[in-house]
């Protein structure tokens, strides 16, 4: 029998509650998490194998989807498995070392998947306002080069808070509530000055979030600004069309990540519940929405998994 409430210093392990007062309806809750989850891992892998089928979708944009394909799979992974046998066999025990991993993993990637975003949005505008130059500013060289910079930023950015809180006390109680291992609430459990923590927390999104946020939209004014000077509507409607994607896909990112950090920080009379499902909908939303907007919007996915789709059912 797990305990629940022990006092301790140095605990082996944690106990996630899952919802805290939706626990009677944990199996409900869990079968469109669980869609969302399936939909999320068959659709990157599908994004994975056409892009490394198809020769010609061998470009900077579609390797920047293939990155931001891992990502998803990886955040979504690393805390749906731990949910679901919670909901199914109330399996609520994680090891201290899985908790602080699992944290890292979920802040690395989220910082990562800001970053391919952004590089995303600078292939749209080196494509569009750059267009004659796209294929030399833009080597595979250079794409690699970024995706080693964005593992880079989110892995050394992320690692000093993990680092330094599994060297803390906790002495108040071994029960998160929450689904997994989330920074906020971790945190709140260490008897220790937890200030740095949290102001190196913050940090961390203003030199994420506003650089990133401000280069997107930079780029997409000046994309902007290119498509308005194209000669006929058609053109305008064709151009900012290739765009479409990337601009859904960001909102799929930034809408649910702020709404869920705003709601933690700022929502101290919205119930406990609902600031979980935000934070679990932060994380399974857009590896879900990512593969079906690609799909839907990008013409040349579309027409080569209508391929494969069709050719199997000849």
């Amino acid at each position: 029998m797990l305990v629940y409430h022990t006092v301790f210093s140095i605990p082996s392990s944690f106990i996630l509650l899952g919802i805290p007062g939706l626990e009677a309806a944990h199996i409900w809750i869990s079968i469109p998490f669980c869609a969302m989850y399936t939909i999320a891992v068959l659709g990157n892998f599908t994004i994975l194998l056409i892009v490394r089928m198809e020769q010609s979708l061998h470009a900077p944009m579609y390797y920047f989807f293939c990155m931001l394909a891992v990502i998803d799979l990886v955040l979504s992974t690393t805390i749906l498995p731990k949910m679901l046998s919670i909901f199914w066999f109330n399996s609520r025990e994680i090891e201290f070392s899985d908790c602080f991993t699992q944290l890292y993993f979920i802040d690395c990637f989220a910082v990562m998947e800001s970053g391919i975003l952004v590089a995303l949005g600078f292939d749209r505008y080196v494509a569009i306002c750059d267009p004659l130059r796209h294929s030399t500013i833009l080597t595979n060289t250079v794409v690699a080069k970024i995706g080693v910079a964005m593992l880079l930023r989110g892995g050394l950015l992320t690692l000093p808070r993990p680092f330094l809180e599994t060297r803390w006390p906790y002495c108040r109680t071994n029960v998160i509530a929450h689904t997994y291992c989330d920074q906020i609430a971790v945190v709140k459990l260490a008897c220790a000055d937890i200030h740095f923590s949290s102001y190196y927390g913050f940090l961390v999104i203003l030199l994420v979030t506003v650089p990133d946020v401000s280069f997107i939209t930079f780029s997409y004014i000046q994309i902007l600004r290119a498509i308005f000077s194209l000669p006929t509507k058609d053109a305008r409607l064709k151009t900012f069309g290739t765009c479409g994607s990337h601009l859904c896909v960001i909102l799929a990112f930034y809408i649910p990540a702020l709404f869920s950090i705003f709601t933690q920080e700022f929502g101290h009379n919205v119930p406990l519940h609902f600031h979980v499902i935000a934070a679990n909908m932060f994380l399974l939303l857009p590896p879900m929405l990512n593969p079906i907007i690609y799909g839907v919007r990008t013409k040349q996915i579309r027409d080569r998994l209508l391929h494969l789709l069709t050719h199997k059912g000849t």
